[in-house]
């Protein structure tokens, strides 16, 4: 246990803290944009804090052990970044997936000696996941019901305090909003309960896309919400109430239409000149909305959001545009919106 715990310390020294880089908004607003670039992790992603966490529970609770077999439930970037940390402790690893996850993906994965087993319905991969958990005499190590208990929300370099420290010489150093989207749910529990914790005025806004139930269960405080398909939008979004999922910390919850989303993305190509993820997409056209409400009431300060990996692993879905039109997505209006929003502050 303290090799496996040393292993993973190690290498999270070797790690430098991810850079916040700031979005260019026409100075006249009076408004900062910062965005949290997790994709310079080793894995690509933000989930390599979740995975590096969750590994850390699992074995100083005893759960994994020398030769356990680690199972995991997830779409995609849980399982790269899990993957990783397997290897490096010499563990095998076996995602479980929805059969519709990238191809890009899953080359991740098995480039990190993971394995991936995929499934039909995006709700059968938790009952599979103990299935084979079971099967194979190994560790289910369920991101979903453990991402919140996991991070230590009060500190120890989680994205909370590492966002917080770097805005200390900003203009505006308590941002207005932190956007976030939910997958597990891990990610706005922490920051919820830092910004509670440090007694700051940030308020924490939570995007979710089309097909998740995580905004109208938090609307009409339904926990027990159950949708009917998965989220075309990789790594947030979720079919049903995640257990790490806490709404009391949210001060607002925002619906974003899928091929807005995409739209964010294809336009933050032209004005940053790379690629980024569905899910940023979604926290931008978030954070454009935030800001220009700021702006019609006269406010000024910063917004801080997450570019939370690359659009590289993105090519043959949100990049192409047979993909787009395949799933009857409409780009254009979003487009103009955009435009729009970039030119005059003004959102509709």
């Amino acid at each position: 246990m303290c090799s496996a715990v040393g292993i993973i310390e190690a290498d999270a020294n070797r790690s430098a803290d991810t850079h916040l880089l700031p979005f260019p908004l026409p100075p006249s607003w009076g408004v900062d944009l910062y965005l949290k670039d997790e994709s310079t992790h080793p894995t690509g992603s933000l989930k390599h804090r979740l995975a590096r966490s969750l590994f850390l529970y699992a074995i100083c609770n005893g759960w994994v052990v020398e030769g356990t077999p680690v199972i995991e439930a997830s779409s995609g970037s849980t399982a790269v970044s899990e993957a990783y940390f397997a290897r490096m402790l010499g563990l095998p690893f076996i995602a479980v997936m929805p059969r519709s996850t990238s191809k890009e993906k899953v080359a991740l994965i098995e480039r990190q000696g993971g394995r991936c087993h995929f499934v039909d319905s995006p709700g059968a991969i938790y009952d599979e996941s103990r299935r084979l958990a079971t099967e194979l005499g190994g560790h289910f190590m369920d991101q979903f019901t453990h991402a919140e208990r996991a991070t230590d929300w009060r500190g120890n370099n989680n994205i909370a305090e590492s966002v917080f420290q770097q805005m200390a010489l900003e203009p505006h150093p308590e941002p207005e909003w932190v956007v976030v989207g939910a997958g597990t749910g891990g990610t706005s529990a922490t920051i919820g309960r830092y910004v509670h914790y440090r007694r700051l005025r940030t308020k924490l806004a939570v995007v979710d896309p089309e097909h998740s139930v995580f905004f109208d269960a938090w609307r009409d405080n339904d926990p027990d919400l159950v949708g009917t398909r998965g989220s075309r939008i990789e790594g947030i979004g979720r079919p049903r109430v995640e257990p790490s999922f806490v709404g009391q910390v949210i001060d607002r919850m925002i619906k974003v239409p899928d091929a807005a989303s995409i739209a964010v993305v294809r336009h933050v190509e032209e004005v940053l000149g790379r690629r980024v993820g569905g899910s940023t997409g979604t926290n931008l056209w978030g954070a454009f909305q935030l800001i220009a409400q700021m702006l019609a009431d006269g406010r000024k300060g910063s917004v801080v959001t997450l570019l939370c990996d690359g659009g590289e692993r993105y090519a043959n879905t949100y990049y192409d545009d047979e993909w787009v039109a395949g799933q009857g997505m409409d780009l254009a209006p979003h487009l103009e919106t955009l435009v729009r929003f970039r030119s005059t502050g003004t959102w509709s």
